[in-house]
């Protein structure tokens, strides 16, 4: 059964927000050393409940998202789109993470898929 495994949250100020968090709930926010300006965010430490998570710069409508763990992303946007659902960013790579893509529910909230890929470039 797919599993929430991350939550992102945009923001217009990357850096004040990662202050605004680590301040309010002492996560530990680090800026990653990718192609994209994005954070990454620890909520805890590893092995107990909950997940950690990213920050990014806000582009356009996506605010706060949940990313799903599947095991074939390509299966899952099909069951969106039969579902009433749709994509809103086409698939990517996150290189030597895996694929994602960001859907929208019937209900105009937005999600992301992930499929793990070490390969993924």
């Amino acid at each position: 059964m797919p599993r929430v495994v991350h939550f992102e949250i945009s923001a217009d100020d990357t850096e004040r927000a990662a202050k605004f968090y680590s301040d309010v709930f002492d996560w530990e926010i680090q800026k990653w050393d990718g192609p994209q300006e994005y954070w990454l965010v620890k909520t805890g430490e590893d092995g107990k409940p909950g997940i950690n998570g990213g920050l990014f710069k806000r582009q356009g409508q996506v605010g706060h998202v949940n990313t799903i763990d599947v095991d074939d992303l390509d299966v899952y946007v099909g069951k969106v789109i039969a579902n009433g659902g749709k994509v809103v960013v086409e698939k990517m790579a996150i290189p030597g993470v895996g694929w994602l893509v960001y859907c929208q529910d019937t209900e105009e909230s937005v999600f992301g898929l992930h499929q793990a890929d070490a390969s993924a470039k």
